[in-house]
């Protein structure tokens, strides 16, 4: 009987997938200590969204987590972290000093392992942090990026089991020194008979003794069966998590794969107990923190249009935030589109945000309307290669757009040649601030932009939601509606047969007839304003400048009374991790400005006045 050996992912995917990452490490902390005991010895621990976000949300150093987890589970057991290339852990792409200085740091941290992928599948991407990650004294474990396409798109090589085994082949070819392969699905779309022609492939052309490793979520719940058919091709570890983070978006549980595998010619061999013991612990270390609905649910539309289980709840808690979660069925919708054009690259962060933030964009402001950043630079080629061509209208207009022309020059080159990237660039900004020099402050400075430069200056803004505030905040917005509701209950019917109701809904007011006994709605039309509610008339004068989507004031540009020329940047929003300048639609002098840092905004919404 052949032994699986399995790499536990719920403190770094399975918090992302299940709580976008945003998790204090105290908490989690007894689960770690009991997973240890239980006899687990393969922990992913940081890296992927789980460094950016302790910054930006949980008021934490991700350095100082790192320390933490390799003081608890010792000096044997393998901690692993994710790395996105040349992006490593952001979704800005790095020039080369600081991919050297991200496979130094997590060393000096106690990291064993790096799991290190590109998205697009650029092999030049993966050569040179891979060499870096070696050097360090880290083992290196390559990726291969796995993702099934939706059906009916006329693509007949891109993420076949043909293509995988070609790009494998570039990397043997390309001598890029690693110590174990990993084929990493993030989507959890991939089909199981291409999971086990991929693996059994690869294990024919990697040397003997070669360590293949499978990572799968269940969010279109097939998690179960490609972790199977990985093992039935060759692989040695597959991923899996703990509850409360296992299963939907997240990896399937240890408990079910062990399940699975009883009565086969493999085994977890674990002691199930002792997991069951664990498992609840940490449940109730996870009680206080809310985990969205969809983070549990197996989503059957996921393989027509992929979205990462880790990106997934990660993106609807940036929507909860910005107030526009009631958008996501239509930008997931939109994803299948904007994958296809933008030339097949793997739907895994990075890519998977530039899929979701052009979708989002197309969702709000109209399809192909605005080419945004990220994705138009991916299609212009400064992100690497994608697998296929992207679709030439939109390389078209994302050249327009951004100014830029299409290249295949290599992205270290060209960020290398960056003045804003690299390790002197990001000394002067911390020396600017007055903040000291260190290495990790240099990192954390590169890879978390402004948001790193506030941290570490000591503005730590909390951004985990907790169950209590959010039942607290459901309680409010639900109290309105209950008073409505009792409202329209207690109007009088008309005389002709029928129930009038004024109710409302979203703030809107609707007359609604209902005929008595039936329940049937005759009509639906907007009420009348009510006398008592009139309007607000703004005060601003001039011309409006409007939100043209919804998200976060980052920045404001101008101050009351500046003269600025039409096309000028004047307040910055982000949303789904874009930053995105709104521009002054006109020349003039701006007379006044509605809205503050932090505040969030509509689309629509007013923020100044130019006259």
């Amino acid at each position: 009987m052949k032994k699986i050996r399995f790499m536990d992912v719920s403190f770094r995917d399975g918090f992302q997938s299940c709580y976008g990452a945003r998790v204090k490490t105290a908490d989690f902390v007894p689960a770690l200590e009991a997973a240890v005991a239980a006899g687990t010895d393969n922990f992913e621990i940081g890296g992927g969204a789980r460094f950016q976000s302790l910054y930006f949300y949980c008021q934490e150093d991700a350095f100082d987590m790192m320390d933490t987890a390799r003081r608890i589970v010792g000096p044997d057991i393998n901690l692993q972290t994710l790395s996105r290339g040349a992006n490593v852990v952001g979704l800005v792409s790095q020039s080369r000093d600081i991919i050297d200085l991200h496979a130094r740091m997590f060393k000096k941290h106690g990291i064993t392992t790096i799991r290190n992928f590109d998205a697009l599948m650029d092999v030049r991407n993966i050569a040179y942090s891979g060499q870096c990650i070696h050097d360090a004294g880290v083992k290196h474990q390559v990726v291969i990026a796995l993702m099934g396409l939706p059906p009916g798109l006329k693509e007949s090589y891109c993420h076949t089991p043909q293509f995988y085994l070609d790009k494998l082949r570039e990397i043997l070819d390309a001598g890029i020194p690693f110590d174990s392969v990993a084929f990493k699905d993030a989507s959890g779309v991939t089909t199981p008979v291409v999971v086990y022609e991929s693996i059994k492939g690869a294990r024919k052309m990697l040397p003997e003794g070669t360590v293949i490793e499978f990572h799968t979520h269940d969010t279109a719940g097939m998690g179960v069966a490609c972790n199977f058919a990985a093992i039935e091709g060759g692989a040695d570890i597959i991923d899996l998590a703990m509850a409360p983070v296992s299963g939907g978006t997240a990896e399937v549980d240890i408990l079910t794969m062990w399940h699975r595998l009883r009565g086969t010619d493999y085994t977890l061999d674990i002691d199930h107990e002792k997991y069951i013991e664990v498992e609840a612990l940490f449940m109730n270390q996870m009680e206080k923190y809310y985990m969205p609905p969809e983070a549990k649910e197996v989503n059957p539309l996921i393989p027509f249009s992929p979205m990462p289980g880790g990106a997934l709840t990660a993106n609807t808690q940036m929507m909860r935030d910005n107030n526009s979660l009631h958008l996501f069925p239509e930008v997931i919708r939109n994803m299948r589109e904007v994958v296809a054009k933008g030339g097949f690259g793997s739907s895994v962060t990075p890519v998977s945000q530039f899929y979701f933030q052009q979708a989002f964009a197309n969702t709000v402001q109209g399809p192909w309307k605005k080419i945004t950043d990220s994705y138009g630079k991916m299609v212009l080629g400064y992100f690497g290669r994608t697998p296929a061509e992207p679709d030439p209208e939109v390389v078209r207009l994302a050249s327009e757009q951004l100014g830029l022309q299409s290249t295949t020059e290599d992205v270290h080159d060209i960020n290398d040649r960056n003045p804003e990237l690299g390790i002197a660039y990001n000394r002067g900004l911390l020396e600017k601030a007055g903040l000291p020099t260190t290495e990790e402050n240099i990192f954390i400075a590169a890879t978390c932009g402004a948001k790193g430069i506030a941290f570490l200056k000591g503005d730590k803004p909390l951004g985990i939601r907790y169950k209590a505030e959010v039942e607290a905040e459901a309680a409010a917005k639900a109290a309105p509606k209950q008073q409505s509701t009792q409202k329209a209950s207690t109007a009088k019917p008309a005389k002709s047969g029928m129930s009038n109701y004024i109710i409302t809904v979203d703030g809107k007011s609707y007359n609604v007839s209902v005929v008595e006994g039936t329940g049937a709605v005759q009509s639906i039309n907007p009420a009348s304003p009510v006398a008592s509610a009139p309007q607000v008339q703004s005060k601003g004068e001039g011309s409006p400048v409007e939100a043209a989507l919804p998200g976060t004031v980052m920045a404001i540009e101008v101050e009351v009374g500046d003269t600025v020329k039409e096309g000028d940047d004047v307040v910055i929003i982000e949303a789904m991790k874009m930053e995105s300048p709104v521009k002054a639609p006109k020349s003039g002098k701006v007379v006044s400005i509605d809205v503050a840092v932090g505040d969030t905004v509509a689309n629509g919404d007013v923020l100044m006045y130019i006259a």
